[in-house]
């Protein structure tokens, strides 16, 4: 007779193989390897409520190798969380709350989106830095109101990517000690034996990171587990790594241990096969033993008690420190002080200043009204203005601090900063230039996909960069933000519409904001402020009643279009000059405002924009013309590629004359 924690892990294994055969899709591999360990971290050590998933001070986990999402799902179901039988019978299936890889607001207990590997790792970092900032404002002696773990689980292919490399070494240098990494070390890849491609002393590089490293030679030894976790909460001033050697798809006789086991069903045969080498009921799907679901409810039982002793301590604290406590309310809550719009100060502009100068001096005004705005660059806060000047930096010896150094790792840090927004209380941002978007593609996506109120800040806009040259001038990073669903892209023409841009990200619940703003200065344009809000805004009308032709304009081409609206007026031809901060934006609009902006009647429209052309054709129509660069740019000084490619007064003046000849 198997013991009952061996049927519990055994139960976990069958619910996902069930689940993946019924499908006809999925990786059973990780899960039957890795329920063990898995086993063992949730029923011994994780603190959480399958009653209130988003209780606060529970302990957060990320299954960063998220190709085995059956294992979490399992978990979830078992634990009493809102996840059927039925649910993970419909695994895979459309509209169903188990779709192949976890998904952050999809599933409950599901603490972020995981598949692309490494991201989740990151995450996890992100989340401990969230844990340890909350802590250093709020915890009280007496009042460890902020007490918990980050435990992500991954596998060889998330210790591969670069991204946990980037983020591993940051986390050492932070000395994150609640961080704690499960490594199912199965060494089988989809290609093979990790002999192929991954020989290195993973052990030995995270040691080199700063991380505390043990070895679990036994990944089914669940006492083994259980006392290296027990040593890693001892460690409180490095984050862990637990190396446990597992096998993947275990127990299924002709595919343990073999790449077949990764991401295929076993089959009916092998899984009748399997059933009967662990001693499970051929006969049964979807089985839970009595005394399992027993078993698990009583687990859950004492975590729900857990819960209920930490919301009598911040009850107490709450009564104690009712100050600290309303804070904690507004830190975690997302709403804006409506005063911070009103703030004169905010709006002052008067000297032609670079956008990205302008931002940083709007980020002072709004650091003074949300004080848990956090975040940072990747090592270049003297040139994208994000240092928040009030407060100090978050290091080892000061988790105080707002001002993140994330050190030249874009990826990582794209995908810590979605991390700290997942964990709550904290309004996150990350830096660096626009062109560098391309090594932070992947969290960019995940943010918008998780619906994260991410602020990704991004300067040196375009080929004005100058004598840099191709490989810093952005060209086709514009559309290609703007092509990511959920995502919105303002680029504000100067001081007031970078204050708008601001106002923009931080009151936006539902998804993240990326702001594009230059390197050069641009002047302070009339009329500028608060209508930039509405994503794009008539800046300067036309003279008569209905104009000959709209030029529309975004960043610092706008001060061009207004520089040339004067000439064709005084060649007669009656323009309009539209700045567009943001399509996004502005396509949520109203289509009577739409109307009113764009009058569809006036069909003769110049788009102009310092990026590739795709995609205004949307707003230009098929008789209106795109003043763009869909090429790469050079090394000259900025003035200079600006009237080489043509972004000069005379060269729009030429192009609107012959569109309203047409």
């Amino acid at each position: 007779m198997k013991s009952l924690e061996e049927q519990a892990i055994n139960t976990i294994r069958f619910l996902a193989v069930d689940a993946i055969e019924r499908a006809q899709s999925g990786h059973p591999g990780l899960p039957m390897g890795g329920a063990p360990m898995a086993y063992t971290l949730w029923s011994r050590f994780l603190q959480h409520s399958p009653s209130n998933p988003n209780w606060p001070n529970r302990d957060r986990f990320v299954l960063s190798a998220g190709h085995g999402s059956m294992l979490l799902y399992a978990l979830l179901h078992l634990f009493g969380y809102d996840l059927s039988i039925n649910d993970l019978k419909q695994f895979r299936q459309w509209n169903s709350k188990t779709p192949g890889h976890p998904e952050y607001g999809h599933t409950p207990g599901v603490e972020t989106t995981t598949g692309p590997l490494g991201q989740g790792f990151a995450n996890a970092v992100g989340m401990a830095i969230a844990e340890r900032r909350l802590a250093a404002e709020f915890n009280k002696p007496g009042y460890p109101v902020v007490d918990h773990y980050t435990y992500v689980y991954v596998g060889d292919g998330c210790l591969m990517e670069g991204v946990t490399a980037e983020a591993a070494s940051l986390a050492g240098h932070l000395k994150l000690g609640r961080l704690i990494c499960l490594y199912d070390d199965n060494q089988i890849t989809i290609d093979g034996n990790t002999e192929i491609t991954f020989t290195e002393d993973v052990g030995k590089r995270f040691s080199a990171y700063g991380w505390h490293v043990q070895t679990v030679n036994d990944g089914t030894d669940i006492d083994a587990i259980a006392a290296a976790l027990e040593e890693a909460k001892k460690v409180t001033d490095q984050p862990s790594l637990i190396m446990a050697r597992t096998v993947i798809g275990y127990g299924s006789p002709n595919k343990q241990g073999l790449p077949a086991a990764h991401g295929a069903p076993l089959g009916a045969e092998e899984v009748l096969l399997t059933k009967e080498k662990l001693g499970w009921p051929k006969d049964l799907s979807f089985y839970v033993p009595p005394e399992v679901r027993e078993h698990f409810a009583g687990l859950a039982k004492k975590l729900e008690n857990k819960r209920a002793e930490w919301e009598e301590l911040f009850a107490k604290y709450r009564e104690k420190f009712p100050a600290d406590a309303a804070r904690w309310d507004e830190w975690h809550g997302q709403n804006v002080p409506p005063e911070l719009e009103e703030d004169k100060e905010l709006w002052q502009f008067t000297k032609p200043m670079a956008t990205r100068a302008a931002s940083g001096q709007v980020m002072q005004v709004i650091a003074k009204y949300l004080p848990n705005l956090i975040g940072g660059s990747a090592d270049l806060h003297s040139s994208t203005k994000t240092y928040l000047k009030a407060y100090s930096d978050f290091q080892a010896d000061n988790y105080g601090g707002n001002n993140i150094h994330f050190g030249v790792r874009e990826h990582a840090m794209g995908a810590i900063v979605n991390g700290i927004a997942l964990h709550g209380g904290l309004r996150p941002f990350c830096s660096t230039f626009f062109v560098f978007v391309d090594y932070m593609k992947p969290p960019v996506r995940l943010a918008a996909l998780m619906g994260l109120p991410v602020i990704f800040v991004f300067t040196h806009d375009s080929f004005s960069v100058g004598e840099d040259g191709p490989t810093h001038q952005p060209v086709e990073h514009l559309i290609s933000l703007r092509s990511i669903p959920n995502l919105h892209v303002l680029r504000p023409a100067d001081g007031r519409e970078t204050a708008a841009a601001w106002l923009a990200a931080v009151n936006r619940t539902n998804g993240p904001t990326a702001i594009i703003l230059t390197r050069q200065d641009v002047p302070q344009l009339k009329g500028t402020g608060k209508e930039a809000l509405q994503g794009a805004y008539v800046l300067s009308a036309e003279k008569g009643q209905t104009p000959d032709v709209i030029m529309i304009a975004s960043g610092s081409e706008v001060y061009l279009a207004l520089q040339a609206q004067k000439e064709l007026w005084d060649l007669g031809i009656d323009t309009r000059v539209v700045s567009m901060m943001s399509w996004e934006i502005f396509k949520q609009q109203t289509p009577a405002y739409q109307e009113q902006v764009l009058p569809a009647a006036v069909e003769k429209r110049l788009a102009i924009e310092a990026g590739h052309s795709m995609g205004w054709e949307h707003f230009t129509g098929s008789k209106g013309m795109i003043l763009g660069i869909d090429h790469f740019g050079a090394s000259a000084p900025g003035k200079i590629l600006q009237e080489k490619y043509g972004f000069t007064v005379e060269n729009i003046v030429s192009i609107v004359q012959k569109l309203h000849k047409q």
